[in-house]
């Protein structure tokens, strides 16, 4: 009785939203009432709250969005407001009050989610906002950390260095990422073939279900803990600050950036590095990316070979003289460095070496200034077997066409193939020698955007009988909308499997029978939300 309840308020709410040009007006008193009551605090809730009639709500709004595409212009995809928690009883009042009062919620914490799902939607909602939840509990005796879903991969690598020279974690190489979506969704990076995923090193985790408590491991139990570590948290709470086991690393690492053109060899170079990349050792991580950027000029299409490798440089010229020597790797080309100094080379900081304790201070940390935001779309895959030369051939024809584009090969092997398919939600472990992502960029909105998406989907196309099959796998944490979405909170386990079974192969079901038991209303929905299969929730 309850969920049909909650189901006609919402759908109450969403046909008086679309009616309405007052939007600010919508946000039902009784919600307001909620929250300045529901939990007593020193730090009053109702001071983070942000209406649309706030000056502050559209720069807070729009701050941390990395995809032009959805700036939000049309109110009906705006939220009714934003709550930036200081404290974890601003997000228990939240998630309480918004149920109680048939508003949807969305989770933001870096807002670098592919399709913007994050901070917009056609029902009526409130942004939840953690970006003041950032904080950093460093423990290099037990080889841990603390750290809070707003935090970003910035802040998390800085506050690590800070402690220790020889501590990492592995995840991604974009510093404004939010540790929240990425960890909950994988989370690849230049250390997986020695660690893993992010998700492969969640010690514990904190949790507001849908009930409004505070859960830990041992509280939320062993179903609900496997599902948010690669299954996408927000399909099952608020997840609040994540306990992540830390990785050894040396004192010094070696790193590299090759740019190779067609005149060059890029072609062959990429078919030799299909067949060495996974299967060097773990301590060698060389990715390959097919771009060109044309925003300062005409740009010319290579390839960049990029690598780090957990040791010295010249352990590193003997490995690629007898794997890769076609590459034509010189000392010249080497350079070392620590490893928080690598995170900064990788991720393109101008003249930062050195600099280190100034970026600790930056609050949030931000990329090279020359680095603009972007419309663009992007689409991935799962390689088990080399492309031929021809393939590739055709591959580098279609780049020609698109002026900005990216196409990024990481290789796997190492520790994924010694991870089950099912040890977490995400399955593609063993076989898979790297991954994929395609991306088309645009910097202005006088550019046809469907022209770019339909050359980043044709290339996609293009590739479907060389990439994984039954079925084609795709990266939860480079969301793709193409594949399908929830249109409501009603949409049923088996409307949602084409794009479920895509992300998580078999791992799909395990999943939507937990969301069944730990939140049956579908609470937290959103476009690829994991549907409840509550039919099936007592077999868990």
């Amino acid at each position: 009785m309850e969920a049909k309840v909650h189901m006609v308020l919402l759908f109450l709410f969403t046909f008086l939203f679309l009616l309405s040009s007052t939007h600010s007006s919508l946000i039902p008193q009784g919600f307001i009432n909620c929250l300045s009551h529901e939990f007593s605090s020193d730090k009053s809730i109702i001071n983070v709250l942000y209406e649309p009639n706030n000056s502050s709500f559209e720069p807070l709004l729009e701050s941390t969005i990395q995809n032009l595409r959805f700036l939000p212009r049309s109110s009906t995809l705006k939220p009714l407001a934003i709550i930036t928690p200081l404290v974890y009883s601003h997000v228990q009042a939240t998630v309480i009050c918004c149920k109680r009062t048939g508003l949807q919620i969305r989770i933001r914490s870096g807002g670098h989610d592919y399709e913007g799902v994050s901070y917009r939607s056609r029902l009526p909602f409130v942004i939840l906002d953690l970006r003041n939840l950032s904080s950093l509990n460093v423990n290099i005796e037990d080889n841990s950390a603390w750290v809070e879903s707003g935090a970003t991969l910035g802040d998390l690598f800085y506050g690590i260095a800070e402690k220790s020279q020889v501590h990492a974690f592995p995840a991604g190489l974009c510093p404004t990422v939010g540790v929240g979506g990425h960890l909950s969704g994988g989370g690849t990076g230049n250390l997986v073939r020695k660690y893993g995923l992010a998700s492969d090193n969640i010690i514990d985790a904190l949790i507001v279900d849908a009930k409004g408590q505070i859960l830990d491991r041992e509280t939320m139990g062993k179903d609900l803990f496997w599902a948010i570590r690669g299954g996408g948290a927000a399909s099952f709470g608020v997840v609040l600050a994540w306990k992540i086991n830390l990785v050894h690393v040396p004192p010094i690492v070696t790193v590299f950036k090759l740019f190779k053109t067609l005149e060059q060899g890029a072609i062959n170079l990429i078919h030799k590095w299909q067949f060495i990349g996974h299967q060097i050792h773990e301590d060698v991580f060389i990715d390959a990316q097919i771009f060109r950027h044309t925003t300062g000029g005409n740009g010319t299409l290579q390839v960049q070979f990029s690598s780090l490798f957990l040791g010295g440089a010249q352990e590193l010229l003997k490995i690629m003289d007898e794997i890769f020597p076609e590459l034509g790797l010189g000392k010249e080309d080497c350079s070392e460095m620590s490893w928080i100094e690598s995170f900064e080379y990788f991720a393109d900081f101008p003249n930062r070496k050195n600099n280190t304790n100034i970026l600790i201070n930056d609050k949030k940390i931000m990329p090279s200034e020359e680095t603009p935001k972007t419309y663009f779309k992007t689409k991935s895959d799962f390689i088990l077997k080399p492309l031929s030369l021809s393939v590739l051939h055709k591959l580098w024809n279609m780049c020609l066409e698109e002026k900005d584009l990216s196409v990024l090969m990481q290789p796997y092997g190492g520790k994924m193939e010694k991870i089950s398919e099912s040890e977490t939600p995400f399955p593609f472990r063993q076989g898979v020698i790297y991954d994929i992502q395609y991306e088309v960029d645009w910097y202005s909105e006088n550019e046809s955007s469907e022209n770019n998406m339909n050359w980043v989907r044709k290339l996609y196309d293009y590739m479907t009988p060389y990439a994984s099959k039954e079925p084609r796998g795709a990266y939860l944490n480079a969301r793709d909308l193409d594949m399908g979405m929830n249109d409501s909170p009603l949409t049923t386990y088996s409307e949602a499997e084409n794009w479920g079974l895509k992300y998580f192969k078999n791992n799909f079901e395990r999943l939507a029978r937990i969301k069944g038991v730990v939140d049956p209303e579908n609470f937290f929905f959103f476009e690829q939300s994991i549907p409840p299969l509550t039919t099936l929730a007592s077999t868990m």
